[in-house]
């Protein structure tokens, strides 16, 4: 987990679009969600989907649920496999930039207060899924808003794999996110339950959540 504020700037600054981060910003403010088809810089997409594509199986491990003490792998819930990002790499640092760009702008715009950063590669196997959740439950965690970007080409209806982000706890329909390159999904991470179908191919992404700072003298949040 990274205070964005200390990851190192990128020299390419078209990475840090505002015309695009106000789109992100619009949608946040008038829906509380924004849905943007192939809109993450094009240079970051192919640089993030190779890096993927080369790691190693060994540096994901299975997914689980809950933080800290109460983290447990559970497989009735989700099935995919995940990666921290850490900025170790080049394609890690550059994605951190990106974000630290993105968080400034919402914190000017919108005063969300949004403190550090988490975030990891995701990949679904043929199979796989993530069960219908909240990434953040009012009252019990600092996570404030998610953000996904996927790294999928040619994807078809018949692959699956779709995200679907219901309005609150008593949609039933939700609307569907296809899973394709470069597209981008951000939403204030208690308000919208979500779920992941079940991919019937290979299916890769980033899944973050930037969080505000509840760290009192006898524990520190988030968590080292």
């Amino acid at each position: 987990m990274l205070a964005l504020k200390n990851v190192s700037q990128f020299s390419e600054s078209h990475f840090n679009d505002d015309s695009l981060f106000a789109l992100i910003a619009e949608g946040i403010e008038n829906k509380g969600y924004t849905i943007l088809p192939a809109a993450f810089p094009e240079t970051l997409t192919d640089k993030l989907f190779i890096h993927q594509q080369q790691m190693e199986a060994d540096k994901f491990e299975n997914a689980g649920i809950g933080r800290g003490n109460e983290y447990l792998k559970n497989e009735f819930v989700r099935t995919d496999a995940i990666s921290w990002i850490t900025g170790e790499t080049d394609a890690g640092k550059d994605w951190l930039n990106w974000v630290s760009g993105l968080q400034s702008y919402l914190n000017r715009r919108l005063f969300l207060g949004l403190f550090s950063f988490e975030s990891h590669f995701a990949h679904y196997s043929p199979g796989d899924y993530y069960k219908r959740h909240y990434d953040a439950f009012k009252g019990e965690s600092n996570r404030v808003l998610s953000l996904i970007v996927y790294f999928n080409s040619h994807w078809l209806a018949s692959d699956g794999g779709e995200l679907v982000l219901y309005q609150n706890q008593y949609d039933q329909v939700g609307t569907k996110v296809v899973p394709l390159m470069g597209t981008i999904v951000a939403f204030l991470s208690e308000e919208f339950p979500h779920e992941v179908l079940s991919a019937n191919r290979n299916r890769y992404s980033i899944a973050g959540w930037f969080r505000v700072n509840t760290s009192v003298s006898v524990r520190v949040d988030p968590p080292r």
